[in-house]
């Protein structure tokens, strides 16, 4: 396999631009990507046609504008490159006016109220920031989705404007220590966890395929506590999945890097390398995709869900997130000089002042019904978002504030921050806390919080802008300064002062973390739909509307959506749980209690004692019967769910999921102690130790 050769052969990238596209046509699109400058309209028409001649060449023959609705998937509708001549002859076509703009059906993706159902009309436009790739034969083109009143539809579009306001505010902020970029890119590092399970179990169970986790079952015999999963030996059967997943992604240009075993039975960790925040979003979106595609070749199912089996742990996906120029500096790296350090201290100050005025947005970004299974539980970050910085990060950042002389008593070397006021700066200081939401890591963040079904373009639109808000905010007062090294000393002393209650370098699983945190003033928002009301708190909306992100409509669209997407899928569940129980696991149940009662019977007929057949004859069947009325409890609470939408998402928290819990407990109760030949599914020691 030659892997150079292969890497991005299913991309339209720079590469085949530069040899397909005239110079200055190639100069135009390169300046569109690379600096985000508007496209010339003209250079339309020709990258169209190199794009379909290259398309072809490649096998495909249709083209499709790939984009991401609101229900956190992808969608395309494919066209053929087929059209008839004025002589009646068939040729392969492309136009610019195709490649530019498409016209879906709208009406049947989430809107949140922005237009009616009978409004249909929505558009396509290409996203020149993001390449073009070949997948099954076709031509995906990444584009935003707005409606015909221009309202948007997706989760791209945010992204790119968030990537914009957080540019032109670093932009800025990099010209008072003198220097003068074009553009500063949020860099995105998603790592991806999953399960993999046989197909075959996968096919057998009904709450799998409808909800992506386990409604009912209980504990096998091992779990994960042995901890010889994790980063050990990887079968051979998975390998090959590994390898051919490797393939296809390199092939699109997705710089899949490392793969591992995670800690749980069955849990896997792929990880690929930095780019900016709109390439990594697609790149992860069609890695999910073909996670599931290339499992089904190796008889596999891939489970993307974030709490598939209860008693282990769950998946995330790290969202590791830095800021580097267009020349390619990394604006969260120490650096090795006196100048770099001064600018290192004020985006370290942003970031933290960020995160501290918007912990609500990054944990509205991360919730949804499977990720409220995952934060908090001994296995994830807690709800409560925080930060840490490493112990000696947090020492100077304690010196700062109280204006004393950092002190270091390790020998490693030190970086002198460029003015007398400031402490030394000692390198590769931090440890790496797993407990942590959000942890400084040398030379970026590590978002631990997202969930690994998650479209990562929301974490990073609240990310980015809010970022951006901070350091417009230093840019203004320092702009105006007339003794910048005395003004850059203050503001960074005093917003460290008034932030650093959201640092934290300890274990965030612990219960008086969760009692200093409440003392601190930190939200704690354990349930997505405590989360979700604070959306469009004013000071939200005001943030989003002042870098033109988002308007107050489209925020409460998105709030909407979020509320009724959650409620639908605790509705799915619960019914799905009611079908299995009632069609499934009390049958099967009874008919064992019903064999034990004939062998009492028969026993006894003939004088045998049958002690043990009518105890467990007995328990089983009071087990059913108790079983029964939690389903009849269960559907009853379905069946009044409110038909408000965010009335229905706390009801569906208060009410539906613990009817669902107690009726749970009943059946992983009769699992322990029903014939294994007489349960109708496959168990979790079925499920997580296949050979």
């Amino acid at each position: 396999m030659n892997v150079p050769e292969m890497f991005g052969s299913m991309v339209f990238n720079d590469q085949v631009m530069r040899e397909m596209l005239p110079k200055k046509v190639y100069q135009s699109l390169n300046h569109t990507m690379i600096e985000g400058r508007a496209l010339d309209e003209d250079v339309a028409d020709i990258v169209a046609a190199a794009m379909k001649e290259w398309a072809v060449s490649k096998g495909a023959t249709h083209f499709t504008h790939w984009f991401q609705p609101m229900t956190g998937i992808t969608a395309e509708k494919h066209d053929s490159f087929l059209t008839v001549d004025k002589a009646g002859c068939v040729i392969m076509d492309f136009s610019g006016k195709e490649l530019t703009k498409g016209e879906p059906d709208a009406s049947s993706f989430p809107s949140g109220g922005l237009r009616a159902t009978f409004e249909a009309r929505g558009y396509t436009a290409w996203d020149p920031t993001s390449y073009a790739f070949i997948k099954d034969d076709t031509l995906c083109i990444p584009t935003a989705f707005c409606s015909y009143t221009g309202q948007i539809l997706d989760k791209k579009t945010p992204l790119l404007r968030s990537m914009d306001a957080v540019s032109n505010e670093a932009v800025r902020a990099l010209a008072l220590f003198g220097k003068h970029v074009k553009r500063v890119n949020a860099t995105i590092g998603a790592e991806q966890e999953y399960f993999l399970i046989d197909k075959s179990d996968y096919a057998k169970r009904l709450d799998l395929k409808l909800t992506g986790r386990t409604l009912v079952g209980a504990a096998a015999a091992k779990g994960q506590e042995m901890e010889d999963h994790y980063f050990g030996s990887i079968r051979p059967r998975v390998k090959a999945f590994m390898a051919d997943l490797d393939e296809e992604l390199w092939k699109l240009g997705i710089t899949a890097k490392t793969e591992h075993n995670e800690v749980a039975p069955c849990q896997h960790e792929m990880a690929p390398i930095f780019d900016n925040a709109n390439k990594a979003t697609d790149a992860n979106q069609l890695t999910m995709e073909i996670m599931k595609k290339v499992a089904e070749r190796h008889g596999f199912a891939c489970l993307l869900h974030e709490k598939p089996f209860a008693g282990i742990n769950g998946s995330g996906k790290h969202n590791n997130w830095a800021l580097s120029t267009d020349t390619g500096e990394n604006l969260l790296d120490p650096g090795k000089t006196p100048e770099d350090n001064a600018q290192f201290l004020l985006f370290l100050t942003a970031v933290i002042k960020a995160v501290d005025e918007y912990q609500d947005l990054l944990r509205i970004s991360v919730a949804n019904a499977g990720n409220d299974h995952r934060l908090g539980a001994n296995e994830a970050p807690p709800a409560i978002v925080s930060m840490f910085v490493g112990d000696k990060l947090n020492a100077i950042i304690e010196s700062i504030v109280e204006g004393k002389p950092f002190k270091d008593k390790s020998s490693s070397s030190h970086l002198d921050i460029g003015t007398s006021v400031l402490p030394k700066l000692a390198l590769d200081n931090s440890d790496r806390n797993r407990t942590s939401p959000f942890a400084f890591t040398g030379n970026k963040f590590e978002f631990r919080m997202p969930g690994s079904s998650f479209n990562i373009a929301c974490t990073n639109v609240m990310l980015n802008t809010a970022v951006a808000d901070a350091l417009k905010d230093f840019c203004d007062e320092l702009e105006r300064a007339a003794d910048f090294n005395a003004a850059l000393n203050a503001l960074i002393r005093r917003e460290l002062e008034q932030h650093r209650r959201i640092l934290f370098n300890g274990n965030g699983y612990s219960k008086e973390w969760e009692q200093e945190a409440e003392r601190r003033g930190l939200s704690n928002y354990k349930r997505t739909p405590d989360a979700l009301v604070h959306y469009c708190d004013e000071k939200n909306v005001a943030l989003f509307g002042r870098h033109k992100v988002y308007t107050r409509e489209e925020m409460e669209s998105r709030l909407e959506i979020s509320l009724d997407e959650y409620q639908k899928a605790i509705h799915i569940e619960a019914v799905t749980m009611s079908e299995m129980l009632r069609r499934q696991i009390l049958p099967a149940c009874l008919r064992f209690s019903a064999a034990l009662a004939s062998a009492v019977q028969c026993k006894e007929g003939i004088g045998v004692s049958a002690v043990a057949d009518r105890a467990l004859c007995a328990k089983v069947s009071a087990l059913c019967d108790e079983l029964l009325r939690k389903i009849d409890a269960l559907d009853s609470c379905v069946a009044q769910s409110p038909a408000e939408t965010e009335q229905a998402a706390f009801y569906a928290a208060d009410t539906i999921i613990p009817a669902m819990e107690d009726a749970r407990r009943l059946s992983d109760s009769l699992e322990t102690c029903t014939d294994k030949s007489f349960w109708p599914v496959p168990t979790y020691s079925d499920i997580l130790f296949y050979t």
